[in-house]
């Protein structure tokens, strides 16, 4: 489900690569990362109408569109050589850190801790109810930036590209390493991201996004989003700030790696259209 095409698993292995993508880059990993960003992009100088297009904007949009239509590859192909280094470093200062969250997320669900702590706050529901995650700044200016919004003319910022991707390549690094399935892989971690969630991001926002889905993916994201934003503020900007250096074996591991060719294979299916959001 969630994706236009069957793949292949079993219900042990979907259920923990479901629930684990949910809390990673499908909802939970995209929130931290680009709340994050806004608040980086702001404290360099940025206006909070530019933080937010080049937070957020330029992941639902452009970033979105061209792993969708080309692969993931084509997100760094498509920049200038000037740029193409802020991405390498942007990407060797996130990959460990998204990584290690990752970890802690597949371990919990495993477990089996993930979903009874999912069982434990739906008994708290009566008392605390799911608040609401978009009323911050943040999101009231994305409400302003949308009713502007130029499509042709949003940028692939670096360092957004950067951090994305190195989060997306850690949980599919993470799953291969799990023994998942090449396909199951690519829905969990990247088709259903790109062609499914980000588009409702993109049309009204990270709650449109999140809290159109299950209580259970709503819950995840509410709990592991901050732990992504604070592990990106902590470790990854700091080391941009202080000029990190690229990983080269970390990035040549990316530029090497099988989901390209497995994205290759899947784009050859995919359907013509793009989902829709009107009203």
């Amino acid at each position: 489900l969630g994706s236009p095409w069957t793949f292949q698993t079993t219900m042990e292995s979907e259920y923990r690569s479901d629930i684990f993508g949910q809390r990673g880059i499908l909802l939970g990993a995209v929130h931290g990362i680009v709340e994050s960003l806004y608040r980086w992009f702001i404290s360099h100088g940025q206006s909070h109408e530019e933080a937010f297009v080049n937070a957020v904007e330029s992941v639902t949009g452009p970033i979105s569109k061209k792993i969708s239509k080309d692969g993931i590859l084509s997100v760094y192909e498509a920049l200038s050589e000037s740029d193409q280094e802020l991405f390498r470093q942007a990407y060797s200062a996130a990959y460990h850190p998204a990584y290690e969250i990752l970890m802690e997320i597949y371990d919990e669900v495993a477990s089996g801790n993930e979903i009874r702590s999912v069982i434990q706050a739906n008994d708290r529901f009566n008392r605390y109810p799911m608040g609401t995650i978009d009323a911050t700044e943040m999101w009231q200016t994305g409400i302003a930036v949308r009713a502007e919004r130029d499509p042709e003319n949003i940028p692939i910022h670096p360092v957004t590209a950067g951090v994305y991707v190195a989060t997306m390549m850690a949980q599919v690094d993470l799953l291969k390493e799990k023994g998942h399935p090449y396909s199951e892989i690519a829905n969990e971690s990247i088709i259903e991201a790109v062609d499914s969630l980000n588009p409702y991001m993109h049309y009204k926002g990270v709650a449109y996004m999140v809290d159109n889905c299950s209580t259970t993916a709503r819950l995840g994201t509410r709990k592991w989003g901050p732990r992504f934003d604070y592990i990106l503020m902590q470790q990854t900007y700091t080391a941009l700030d202080e000029g990190t250096q690229v990983d080269e074996e970390l990035f040549d591991d990316f530029m090497n790696n099988d989901i390209h060719q497995v994205l290759a294979v899947c784009a050859e299916m995919r359907p013509s259209v793009d989902i829709a959001l009107v009203g």
